[in-house]
């Protein structure tokens, strides 16, 4: 079974759009670049974590990193670090 270009491209939106939590619509992070959270290594988070105390969607997007182990990027305004310390708690 084949499938053309615009069989394929319909595929992927609905596939991605299902797999975007309700939460997302809410936040911040959906008006900026990936680059803005994912920054380089040794980069301030700092600016990045400003946004994320300004929304809404914070609560719900740190559970969703929790949940799913999200081990890059800023979180729910937390680092991979302050996540894996969070985890770690009893």
């Amino acid at each position: 079974m084949s499938m053309n270009t615009t069989d394929t491209a319909s595929a992927a939106t609905a596939t991605a759009t299902a797999a975007v939590p309700a939460w997302y619509e809410l936040a911040l992070c959906a008006q900026t670049g990936p680059g803005f959270f994912f920054p380089e290594p040794g980069s301030s988070l700092r600016d990045a974590k400003r946004l994320c105390g300004a929304c809404e969607g914070r609560k719900p997007c740190l559970d969703y990193a929790l949940a799913n182990d999200e081990r890059f990027g800023v979180w729910g305004g937390l680092s991979e670090a302050e996540r894996q310390a969070l985890r770690r708690r009893p």
